[in-house]
This record gives structure tokens, C-alpha cells and sequence, in this order.
């Protein structure tokens, strides 16, 4: 029996686990802001280094719970890979919206591809 290399294993069990984490975390019943506020400062995701040597793609959906003074307070996840999601909730957290009377739900989808660079 061939020896089994550790990091071929690792990287046979990574693309696993992310595939398998494709699909939806968990479902929320959260609605899009009837308004919609607008965004005024965005930081892009960094694409993570485990996502793009497996070659994962795909669309994070979250809901950004906005301040009245347009600062993103927590950001919960509605679908996407688990790695992904993670990089979603990092960037999400630095944007920025226009200010507005009550606090709000932002529904975001960001898309992933590692050949888009």
C-alpha cells in the first residue's frame, strides 16, 4: 500500500469540508430594507488563500444590521461556503452607509471567483 502524503490528504479533506459547506449555513426570514440605504464607504473581501488553491466559487448572501449613523453593527449569514462567509463578515463590517433614522437590515450577496483576479 502506496504511503499517504499529509498534505495531499489535508487538501482531499479541505475540498471536502468546503464543498460540502457550499451549501446554505442556515436560512433566515430576513427581508430587504424597503428603502434601502445607501452605501457610501465598501471594502472589498479578501479572497481567502484556502477558497482559491481549492478553487471554490460561489455567492455569500448575509444581512447587515446598519446603525442609524450607517455603521454595519453585526452581519448574519444567510448561505455560502463557511470560508467564504467569513471573509464577507470581515469586509461588511468596515462599510459604511448613509445615515438614517432607525437601525436597518441590509440584504448583500457577494460573489466569489478566483479567476476573476
Amino acid at each position: 500500500m502506496p504511503p499517504i502524503h499529509t498534505r495531499s490528504l489535508f487538501c482531499s479533506l479541505l475540498l471536502l469540508f468546503l464543498m460540502l459547506g457550499a451549501a446554505p449555513v442556515w436560512r433566515a426570514n430576513a427581508q430587504d430594507s424597503a428603502q434601502g440605504r445607501k452605501l457610501i464607504h465598501k471594502t472589498m473581501p479578501v479572497y481567502p488563500a484556502l477558497a482559491r488553491q481549492a478553487n471554490l466559487a460561489g455567492t455569500v448572501k448575509v444581512v447587515a444590521v446598519v446603525t442609524p449613523d450607517g455603521k454595519v453593527k453585526a452581519v448574519e449569514p444567510m448561505g455560502g461556503a463557511p470560508i467564504l462567509i467569513e471573509a464577507a463578515k470581515d469586509a461588511i463590517l468596515q462599510w459604511k452607509f448613509a445615515p438614517s433614522p432607525a437601525e436597518s437590515r441590509e440584504v448583500i450577496e457577494l460573489h466569489f471567483n478566483p479567476k476573476a483576479d
